[in-house]
């Protein structure tokens, strides 16, 4: 039998960032399909909205830095900015919603601090909570009812005419609502929850389509996982975040929102693998992970719980953002010669 040696170093070659976001954008998609099969053709025409926004505000301002505009387009971060707004707004939001947020992303929280690397906060989240908080009728009411459960499977001309108010200002009653999350939260205080999950959104296991959508991100995060594109601290940390409260303080359905739909009603999947495993505002340590990750889940819970919002993923991931860099210095790992991790701003460089 030959003896194969091979020289040092034996490193894998890394992979690039436009391959990273490529694969990204690629896992979005199943999550993509079940938006589009259960709620209509909305997230896929705001996902395509957002996404061109997000290239024509980057290449402005690249065009104002005087930076090679194609160079840096070519690293698909900005499209995978507009890709995941569109993934997480309301299906029939106005299209100035989308605008707005993808506009404010790209432009004030990526490239005003420098561009992919510098910005300190998650573009679409901070996006995302801005036309949140500025237009919260226009984002807790246009949320999609489920196409199975309305007479006909809605129309892209329909789906076009609504979000670009074509014949109206606001979305017809009968395709929009809220979500089941939000159902569940404010009913479940003057009712049980049989009475509660009767309802058609509910369906069968958790709530109608929402629960399929979730798996669906759920499969592509995974597939990340094997990928060995994102780490498995921090997902994990978001969703222990979220149970651990549930489970204890969550466990009577007739009082409180289910651990169930905490997992799979909201934007918990998504969220975990999608949005707070962005490498550049999440802790960059394998323990700093974990801890970013849980602060996320206990944020969400807690906001879901007493907040006035009905989803809290965006709040919560840049609140931990600001903690991120603080978690870091507290959480770096035991350097080689070292007994114990030097932790903290009064750390040295070993000499």
């Amino acid at each position: 039998m030959a003896l194969v040696t091979r020289s040092s170093p034996h490193m894998r070659k890394q992979k690039s960032t436009a391959s990273i976001m490529r694969w990204v954008i690629l896992l979005c998609l199943p999550g993509l399909l079940a938006q589009t099969y259960f709620f209509g053709w909305g997230n896929l025409h705001n996902v395509i909205l957002c996404a061109l926004t997000a290239v024509l505000c980057e290449a402005s301002i690249l065009a104002l830095r005087k930076r090679p505009i194609v160079v840096f387009l070519k690293d698909y971060s900005a499209i995978l900015t507009g890709v995941l707004l569109g993934l997480a707004l309301p299906p029939l939001a106005p299209w100035w919603v989308s605008v707005v947020a993808t506009a404010f992303a790209i432009i004030f929280v990526k490239q005003l601090y420098g561009g992919l690397g510098y910005n300190p906060f998650n573009p679409a989240m901070a996006g995302y909570a801005l036309v949140l908080i500025s237009f919260p009728l226009a984002m807790t009411t246009n949320w999609s009812h489920p196409a199975q459960l309305q007479e006909s499977f809605p129309s892209l001309s329909q789906t076009l005419e609504t979000i670009w108010q074509v014949d109206s200002l606001d979305a017809p009653d009968g395709l929009t609502g809220a979500t089941p999350l939000d159902v569940y939260k404010h009913e479940i205080k003057a009712s049980t929850q049989e009475v509660v999950t009767n309802q058609d959104i509910f369906g069968f296991l958790v709530a109608h389509g929402w629960e399929w959508v979730n798996v669906a991100f759920l499969l592509g995060g995974l597939g990340l996982l094997a990928l060995r594109i994102i780490h498995w601290q921090t997902p994990l940390g978001v969703i222990l975040g979220i149970a651990i409260p549930a489970l204890l303080f969550s466990s009577d359905p007739d009082q409180a929102v289910p651990l169930s739909l905490h997992l799979f009603a909201g934007a918990t999947m998504l969220g975990a693998f999608f949005i707070a495993t962005d490498p550049v505002s999440s802790s960059t340590t394998p323990k700093g992970r974990l801890i970013f990750g849980l602060g996320i889940g206990l944020l969400t819970y807690l906001i879901r719980s007493f907040g006035s919002y009905p989803d809290a993923i965006a709040f919560a991931v840049l609140l931990m953002n600001f903690a991120a860099p603080l978690i870091d210095v507290y959480t770096q790992p035991r350097t080689y010669g070292h007994t114990k991790a030097k932790h903290g701003p009064k750390a040295k460089e070993p000499s």
